[in-house]
């Protein structure tokens, strides 16, 4: 059994092309800062697709890693990471099937070939 799992989440950026043009830009340099604390939190990888608007993320993390519970902690581990947060914040808007008071809404894992 792997010690690690996938985790799926989703947002919308702001329908604005140059706030998403920006928000790419943005993410061609993410700062060191952020990676490190996303590795020391338990992520050890993270993918972010776009189409049209709708982000789609997908992070390889610790078996035990509960999005909720634990992408906060890196916050608080880096002062650049708030920063990072803040700004990446001015880009995006809930999915409307987010819950109350989420930014990023959790997905469900539908398939997954290693299950046949």
């Amino acid at each position: 059994m792997s010690n690690t799992k996938l985790i799926a989440q989703t947002v919308n950026l702001k329908d604005d092309p140059e706030l998403i043009a920006a928000y790419k830009q943005h993410h061609q340099n993410v700062w060191p800062e952020v990676i490190a604390s996303l590795k020391a939190i338990g992520c050890h990888s993270m993918n972010i697709f776009l189409l049209g608007r709708r982000m789609f993320m997908v992070c390889q993390v610790d078996q035990d890693f509960e999005p909720s519970r634990d992408f906060p902690k890196y916050l608080d581990l880096d002062p650049k990471c708030q920063e990072w947060e803040d700004l990446m914040t001015t880009f995006q808007e809930p999915v409307p099937e987010a819950k109350e008071g989420d930014k990023w809404a959790p997905m469900e894992e539908v398939f997954d070939m290693e299950w046949f």
